[in-house]
């Protein structure tokens, strides 16, 4: 039901944006959030907003490089990341939650991936 994408290989410094839009239903009345998980790691939080686009939060690790947002006529909500580094090298996984946290347990709805890999 979620789609992402605009994943793909891209040099250090570079940038990426990605989108997920859900089929089927709408979403514009929830959070959305941005994971992410690389090889042999946990999944981990990347950023996350209310529905209202008014609420972000962001990782420690991405605040100030990557710039959550959504368009809800458009029922897209959207990752713009900027000077990407190799430690960003990941599966990015978008998800549906009552309400913007960080915590992954709380998303109910999960697309499937998008790989992003940063080469140095």
């Amino acid at each position: 039901q979620l789609q992402a994408c605009g994943g793909g290989l891209v040099q250090a410094g570079g940038s990426l944006r990605l989108s997920c839009a859900p089929s089927g239903r709408t979403f514009s009345t929830y959070a959305m959030g941005w994971f992410r998980q690389a090889p042999g790691k946990e999944r981990e939080f990347v950023a996350t907003i209310s529905w209202s686009g008014g609420i972000t939060y962001y990782a420690d690790s991405v605040k100030g490089r990557f710039t959550i947002s959504r368009d809800n006529a458009k029922n897209t909500v959207f990752l713009q990341m900027t000077s990407l580094k190799p430690e960003d090298t990941a599966v990015y996984y978008c998800a549906v939650g009552p309400s913007p946290r960080s915590e992954s347990r709380l998303y109910r709805y999960w697309g499937q991936g998008t790989q992003v890999t940063v080469s140095s």
